[in-house]
């Protein structure tokens, strides 16, 4: 069975991006807003718990989920054929 790189990769953007957006304003409704450094705002620049956070973490997710899901349904793939042979 082959992956579909497009649908693959799509899905992945969609969940790493609205998650972070989810996660981040779920964060902010129970502890409130927050500039101080996390661990993600140190891997996606400009990322912090607040509204404007939110956002930046949405796009950087939808990137990243998007490459990150396109390279390992393309290994899948790649590996797949290899062992079917």
């Amino acid at each position: 069975m082959k992956l579909d790189i497009r649908a693959f990769s799509l899905t992945c953007a969609l969940l790493l991006g609205f998650g972070l957006f989810l996660a981040t304003w779920w964060i902010m409704a129970f502890d409130g807003s927050s500039a101080d450094p996390t661990l993600i705002g140190k891997l996606y620049r400009g990322y912090t718990i607040t509204p404007m956070g939110s956002l930046i973490g949405l796009a950087w997710g939808l990137v990243d989920g998007l490459i990150g899901g396109a390279i390992f349904a393309w290994l899948y793939n790649l590996l797949n054929t290899r062992s079917s042979t």
